[in-house]
């Protein structure tokens, strides 16, 4: 690492206090606070909506999982028309019509106040540790062995991260988050093209780097549903349908950014922009992927230690980043992965503290808030989920060591199980508050099961579809049984 790249991420990171602090004087009410006064820019909420889900998780997943596995977790981006199909026309009109904060409290209309502390607190967990997961990612994966300092000083940087991360999100609320959003998807394009730019030229061209065999250690392709296949077409497509259907369906991070826009029409316009930066960021880190594996095959003594390629696919983009890249661009780089981190971070943390204020204090407490109390609440909620996903930080990487699987575990686990209970309130008109606890219950256990311990012998890429279709048939069942409430509380109501 050059005294550039330091300069590089230093300017970064001053780039993302500077945003924060303009934004301040903005957030002068709650709803500006969390929502941006409901008349953001659809692009950049789109923009936002793709940084937000595309963690550094993702960025090193993809390059390994091309490396390690080939091409055939990528049939998943032929899913999203159906996608835009189901979110676009189907689920985001429904939310929109609604004047709320949190996607939640439209579960207590149907499901009661137990219905909506259940989905709060699943939103709570599920994000808290993808926090953690990717606060891990970036710190164990990426900072340690490209500064090539001891893996303890590993929670010091996953702190350092999440304060900078605290200042400008707790600072400037939802429009520094949207803007530094912006921004880093930007960085994040950039970064992947600088990658296969450099092999190019270091390879002479891109004939040198692109495959025209099919590897030993590649996967064969498998088109239809298998169980006992890691990953096939059919199943990839069916997993990427499913996950962001929840995902936009019932994850705050998502519905806090169709609030943001002014109506249904740019909230669907913002949710196109997401799925196209998916497509684009996919396509260009499964290149850098191929590129980088290229590089190496190329000039193995570059590499730390001996043993196949494919054993090391997760380390080979970080290390081709601080060995090859000239001074400058490392930084860029390395910039990039922060990118993906804080981008994911600023949106957990505003969407927690959303929900935190609304779903849970703020739905107990008898008197009207003072905006000034509300923002303090909400600001205050965003350092304590901050604090926690740290700290999980240093246990999470237990879970699997390979980064895609940890992505596709944590992000899946309870993402279905959380939809299913929208859907319940939306689509199954005798839902009740006993059925969404079945239904929860059901689908996390079959999520845990698949994702953990290969229940029915399924490989992890079944857990949300798996986890959704439990949910809706154990809930829609229990909800024609005689037992407890049929409506929720008329207070709730």
């Amino acid at each position: 690492m050059d005294i550039l790249d330091y300069l590089v991420i230093g300017g970064y990171a001053v780039a993302m206090l500077a945003v924060g602090r303009y934004y301040k004087a903005q957030a002068l009410t709650a709803d500006d606070y969390l929502l941006g006064g409901r008349r953001m820019n659809p692009f950049m909420i789109g923009l936002s909506l793709f940084a937000t889900l595309t963690s550094t998780l993702s960025y090193l997943a993809y390059p390994g999982e091309i490396i390690k596995n080939g091409p055939m977790m990528f049939a998943q981006l032929t899913a999203f028309p159906v996608v835009m199909l189901i979110v676009g026309w189907v689920l985001i009109p429904r939310i929109m019509r609604e004047e709320v904060t949190s996607g939640y409290e439209l579960l207590e209309l149907r499901l009661g106040l137990v219905g909506r502390l259940l989905g709060a607190g699943m939103f709570m967990a599920l994000r808290t540790v993808w926090m953690a997961a990717i606060l891990y990612a970036t710190s164990n994966k990426v900072l340690v062995p490209l500064l090539e300092i001891d893996p303890m000083w590993s929670p010091v940087i996953s702190a350092t991260m999440g304060i900078i991360t605290l200042i400008y999100s707790a600072e400037g609320g939802m429009r520094a988050v949207v803007v530094t959003d912006a921004m880093q998807s930007v960085i994040m394009f950039a970064g992947a093209i600088v990658i296969v730019v450099v092999v190019s030229v270091k390879l002479d061209g891109v004939a040198a780097w692109w495959p025209t065999v099919w590897p030993e250690h590649w996967q064969e392709p498998v088109f239809w549903f298998r169980a006992d296949v890691r990953v096939t077409f059919m199943g990839a497509f069916l997993n990427m349908v499913v996950w962001m259907t929840c995902t936009a369906g019932a994850d705050q991070m998502a519905i806090q950014r169709y609030l943001s826009t002014r109506d249904a029409a740019a909230a669907r316009r913002s949710f196109g922009v997401n799925l196209l930066s998916d497509v684009v960021i996919a396509i260009l880190l499964a290149l850098a992927g191929l590129a980088v594996l290229a590089y190496f095959t190329a000039h193995p003594d570059t590499l730390a230690v001996g043993g196949p390629l494919f054993e090391q696919a997760d380390e080979l983009l970080p290390r081709f980043v601080v060995t090859v890249l000239p001074a400058g661009l490392s930084g860029l780089v390395i910039a990039a992965m922060l990118s993906a981190a804080m981008s994911s971070l600023s949106s957990g943390m505003n969407s927690a503290s959303a929900v935190i204020t609304t779903d849970f204090i703020g739905r107990f407490r008898r008197e009207k808030w003072a905006p000034h109390e509300e923002m303090r609440v909400a600001r205050w909620a965003s350092v304590g989920i901050g604090l926690l996903a740290v700290f999980l930080s240093m246990f999470v990487g237990e879970l699997t060591s390979n980064l895609l699987e940890l992505c596709i575990k944590v992000v899946n686990l309870l993402t279905a199980p959380l939809f299913v209970l929208f859907f319940l309130a939306l689509f199954v008109p005798r839902a009740t508050p006993l059925a969404g606890v079945a239904a929860t219950v059901a689908g996390v256990g079959v999520a845990v099961g698949i994702a953990f311990f290969k229940l029915g012998g399924l490989e992890f890429l079944w857990t949300g579809p798996a986890a959704f279709v439990t949910g809706v048939v154990v809930g829609s069942v229990v909800s024609l049984l005689p037992l407890g409430p049929t409506q929720p509380s008329a207070s709730a109501a």
